[in-house]
């Protein structure tokens, strides 16, 4: 009896995937646990092992594929005796649709649309330089089927947004509008709005590309990986109430004991040190230890209660080309700083290299985003829900400062912590980057 192989969900907010490559071929016994293909997610580069045995008898999705939904089938296996062939034009063995408005017409009456229709994909050039089309008075432009579905969901089609060829409304515009994510016009006022741009989040692709002369400027697709990190960052500041706690930190203690220990850590035979410090390694150590401190603020949020997490687990920030991801140290608060720096190490050369497995990189109690390395005084950072929390790191730098009516200089570090007021509020995260503070500027107390 032949099985389908579907693309597997190997995250729980993974939709799409790129199936990079197959490392079976058609024909080839499989073993339970045998490792069929390597699938790119957003975040990682990940082996798809088998759970059945038998043949490979047919590969539907070739490697190289790309935004692959999960359970759409990639390939046909049969068991032991079968005839491989014999499923060879399987009617189930085709690869998975790219464009959602292909699926939503497939109605008779929606044949005739949806050539047309599906055309409506970002394209630089041609589509870029078509003029949009102008309502004239009660006249709207709309497919049939798009004026079909705008009457049975009650959507006035006068105010939905067209993506369509020359600003025509279609089908997948009604649905945005029915779900809330299409851009909406306003309902016509007695007075004409005045003129000028449109505001560009409420502005279909084909409406940006117009506003720039054709030939000036290259259109890259978005990838994985950049998608996920829009939609995540936009659901984060739309539905997370932040607010911003910021405070000076005096590290000239921390430096002195970073360079201390890094000068006291025992080499190999080839001279390498067992471990080397950074100032990062130490506002890890710092933020956990405070959490445990402050236990009230190393929580999450959720409707049906908040989550009260006995241990820090502390995502860091890591720039990648085209995003960035936190691999998490788990445990943080019982962790010495050389095993903290070694597991860092490990986990941001792994991250960069699209290694990770889900596991290290989702969850966490809090974060730490440092971009001290670039020269940036002080930022504020965005929550990465269910985290209530995330620590924004400025650079160290000398400043004067007054201690004791003189002014003297001093190694300051700025940072700020992101709350979300639902779980954290003003006074509980002041007492946490009050707590970080007295950590960072005493690091012989993290070990105590």
């Amino acid at each position: 009896m032949a099985t389908n192989i579907l693309m597997p969900a190997l995250s729980p907010t993974m939709e799409k995937g790129n199936l990079v490559k197959w490392l079976k071929k058609e024909g080839d016994k499989i073993k339970s646990g045998d490792v069929l293909a390597e699938i790119e997610t957003d975040k990682a580069t990940m082996e798809y092992e088998a759970v059945d045995e038998g043949t490979l008898a047919k590969i539907v999705v070739p490697e190289g594929t790309q935004d692959v939904a999960v359970n759409a089938i990639i390939a046909v296996m049969v068991a032991e005796g079968e005839d491989a062939k014999a499923v060879s034009a399987a009617p189930a063995a085709k690869a998975p649709e790219k464009k959602s408005e292909a699926k939503a017409e497939t109605k008779p009456e929606a044949k005739a649309e949806t050539k047309t229709e599906t055309k409506s994909e970002v394209k630089p050039a041609a589509q870029a330089a078509a003029p949009a089309a102008k309502a004239d008075g009660a006249r709207v432009f709309a497919s049939p089927l798009a004026k079909r579905m705008a009457k049975e969901a009650g959507v006035d089609l006068s105010r939905v947004t067209g993506s369509g060829p020359h600003g025509r409304v279609i089908a997948r515009d009604v649905d945005d509008a029915k779900s809330g994510k299409g851009a909406m016009k306003p309902a016509a006022a007695g007075a004409p709005a005045a003129a000028g741009a449109p505001v560009a989040a409420s502005m279909s692709d084909k409406q940006i590309l117009g506003l720039y002369e054709e030939g000036s400027y290259d259109l890259v697709p978005h990838d994985g990986m950049r998608r996920t990190i829009a939609q995540r960052l936009t659901a984060s500041t739309q539905t997370v109430p932040h607010f911003y706690l910021t405070m000076d930190c005096n590290i000239g203690r921390l430096l002195a004991a970073r360079e201390e220990i890094n000068a006291a850590a025992p080499k190999d035979k080839d001279g390498k040190p067992a471990y080397k410090l950074s100032v990062n390694d130490f506002v890890i150590k710092a933020l956990a230890v405070a959490l445990q401190r402050i236990p009230e603020a190393n929580v999450s949020w959720s409707e049906g209660g908040m989550l009260k997490h006995k241990h820090s687990d502390i995502g860091v920030a890591v720039a990648l080309p085209g995003g960035l991801i936190t691999p998490i140290i788990r445990q943080a608060e019982s962790k010495s700083l050389s095993v903290i720096a070694n597991e860092g190490r490990d986990l941001f050369a792994r991250a960069r290299g699209k290694k990770l497995k889900p596991h290290e990189y989702q969850g966490g109690t809090s974060s730490v985003s440092n971009l001290g390395m670039y020269g940036i005084k002080d930022f504020t950072a965005v929550i990465n829900p269910p985290q209530s929390t995330i620590l924004a790191v400025g650079v160290g730098e000398e400043r004067a400062i007054v201690k004791n009516g003189k002014i003297e200089a001093a190694q300051i570090m700025s940072v700020t912590l992101s709350c979300d007021h639902r779980s954290v509020d003003g006074a509980l995260g002041a007492e946490l980057i009050g707590a970080f503070k007295k950590l960072i500027e005493n690091p012989v107390m993290m070990i105590v």
